[in-house]
């Protein structure tokens, strides 16, 4: 493929269990003019083996490349955007699965709106027992919208490759490691860029146990830094200062509690 419409970056680190379901998702997509570009963040596991297996079924679609040592999603993300081709990139985890018009409907949609750069969707949430509920984000989320957290599920989206020049791909700061989705929206928004959340979920999202796990204390400092930089960077009032709070509040909570809220937050699959 000379130059894909679309370039898929996939950060990927240990998840060999899962790795052959997610791509193979891409696979069985609709819209095939994408090429998928792989970074392996210094897996343990047999990760890069078996995404090496795709790239030899499928040269013409599938790279990969590594890092020497785990280096952060934030890295690994610019280091496959520096190698892509298309003309928008979306983003795909190895745990995760796209349901099959996810490129279809979204490339359709971003070459009929030429004002929008960001284009997500809700995600259906699921583990081991199956699929539990699915996200209702704001349909077209405004600048206001960001103090209270990522406007957009950065897994599912897809971007304009204008957008991620405009604002240097992700930053790499090591207080914005596990919110660097977040933070990207916050600078796309500060350049003028805005987005859609379209109405149906094109995405299941893994959210097990081994998903909570990653959700570290630490890491709820790093959402509060970004909600301190969305004010700054997008003007918002002052008073919204008292959202800083909230991340950390909510680290506090026990895990059983926090399951619970979590999980109302979400409708239920009927």
């Amino acid at each position: 493929m000379e130059k894909p419409k679309v370039s898929v970056i996939m950060g990927i680190y240990n998840c060999e269990s899962t790795l052959n379901e997610s791509l193979n998702s891409l696979l069985d997509q609709t819209f095939q003019e994408f090429e998928v570009i792989m970074c392996d963040d210094g897996s343990i596991d047999a990760t890069y083996l078996i995404a090496q297996k795709f790239c030899e079924n499928y040269p013409e679609k599938f790279f990969l490349i590594k890092n020497e040592r785990n280096m952060g999603l934030n890295y690994t993300l610019n280091k496959c955007l520096n190698i892509a081709k298309g003309k928008y990139i979306a983003r795909m985890d190895g745990d995760d699965i796209s349901l099959p018009q996810r490129f279809e409907m979204q490339v359709d949609y971003l070459d009929n709106h030429p004002g929008i750069a960001i284009v997500s969707s809700p995600m259906v949430y699921f583990d081991e027992s199956g699929a539990w509920g699915v996200g209702h984000p704001k349909p077209k989320p405004e600048k206001k919208d960001l103090i209270l957290g990522t406007p957009f599920a950065h897994a599912p989206c897809m971007v304009r490759i204008e957008a991620y020049k405009a604002v240097n791909g992700y930053s790499e700061d090591k207080k914005l490691l596990r919110v660097e989705d977040y933070h990207l929206w916050v600078k796309m928004f500060a350049k003028g860029f805005i987005g859609v959340n379209l109405p149906e979920p094109l995405y299941k999202m893994r959210d097990d146990q081994n998903a909570f796990k990653r959700r570290k204390f630490r890491y709820r400092f790093n959402e509060a830094y970004v909600k301190h930089l969305a004010i700054k960077n997008l003007n918002l009032h002052y008073w919204n200062y008292i959202y800083l709070l909230r991340p950390i509040l909510l680290g506090l909570l026990p895990t059983k509690l926090y399951m619970f809220l979590h999980k109302n937050r979400m409708k239920q699959i009927k």
